[in-house]
């Protein structure tokens, strides 16, 4: 009942503190350059983020960095690891020397030949160092079937999306422990989070007490994927999930949190879609293309939001 109340005060301050003029685009200058750009991930000093950049339809999906110089963002450049193959999803771990993603290259670097998905990172030993060449995180966490959007915290545990057949419905939120320098047997997490449907993208905090995530089309839904969170009680369980409320989910697609607590902001995706469609006077080309390159247009686009965890 406590960590209930806690969770009801959380998403209600949330919903009070903010209105829809405080989700504010993140970066458009640099974003708006790109169809579509998600999964973002900020090192803790604040000077490094790390998003994927697709094509219009997905086909192409690439990992790009970008830095900060003079207190400045630079525009972006394709990490050296990434670029040849569907590479998604980076996450940095807490202490900012490994970077983990989801991509389908083979296992062997010599081949081309593309798998299923799996979750791969790189490494280095300071942030002033290389990356490492991608290593695949193997069993327990990949499959043969699809592995996606992994969250590393401070303990070493990983959470992360697969639709294994072990899970709740389509897709669900894995947990697999990091115990005596291995991966235990991944599980599912509880109906408090999981359901018969899509669950997917959890951001979870370095210390495993907030869950945040996108769920697909339930009943309390504003429309499509909305992003929804979780505390961990003192028994180590996890709250039911409650919506974020139509505060930051639209009727369209949220999906890709994260949380900079440096700062106590969200970042998220979202495909909202501000596009005017009927006019009343006869548009030009140039007001054509201005209303149809918007930044809500539809696309998958980076937002940012203050948030109180």
């Amino acid at each position: 009942m406590k960590n209930l109340l806690f969770l009801l005060l959380l998403v209600t301050s949330i919903s009070n503190s903010q209105n829809k003029n405080q989700i504010t685009p993140f970066l458009p200058e640099i974003i708006s350059n790109f169809p579509n750009v998600r999964d973002l991930t900020i090192s803790k000093t604040g000077n490094e983020a790390y998003f994927t950049v697709q094509s219009y339809m997905g086909d192409l999906s690439t990992i790009v960095l970008i830095t900060k110089e003079n207190n400045k963002w630079i525009q972006p450049e394709i990490v050296k690891f990434s670029g040849r193959f569907h590479d998604t999803e980076p996450f940095l771990s807490p202490n900012g020397l490994k970077l983990y993603f989801a991509s389908n290259r083979p296992i062997i670097s010599s081949e081309t030949k593309t798998k299923d998905f799996d979750i791969w990172y790189v490494e280095r030993n300071s942030i002033e160092t290389d990356w490492s060449d991608p290593i695949n995180l193997g069993a327990p966490i990949n499959t043969k079937g699809n592995e996606f959007y992994p969250a590393i915290t401070n303990s070493g545990n990983i959470y992360y999306t697969s639709d294994l057949k072990t899970s709740k419905g389509k897709d669900d939120i894995f947990l697999s422990t990091f115990e005596n320098g291995n991966y235990t047997t991944p599980i599912s997490l509880s109906n408090s989070i999981n359901s018969e449907g899509y669950e997917f993208n959890a951001y979870v905090s370095p210390n495993e007490s907030v869950l945040i995530y996108t769920a697909y089309n339930r009943e309390d839904g504003f429309g499509s994927g909305d992003l929804y969170i979780s505390t961990k009680n003192e028994n180590g369980e996890w709250s039911k999930a409650k919506n974020l409320g139509e505060t930051i989910n639209s009727n369209k697609m949220e999906y890709c949190p994260f949380v900079d607590f440096n700062n106590n902001t969200l970042y998220f995706t979202s495909k909202r879609n501000k596009v005017q469609t009927n006019f009343n006077t006869k548009q030009s080309l140039k007001q054509f293309l201005n209303e149809a390159n918007k930044y809500q247009n539809g696309l998958s686009r980076l937002y940012k939001v203050p948030i109180k965890l």
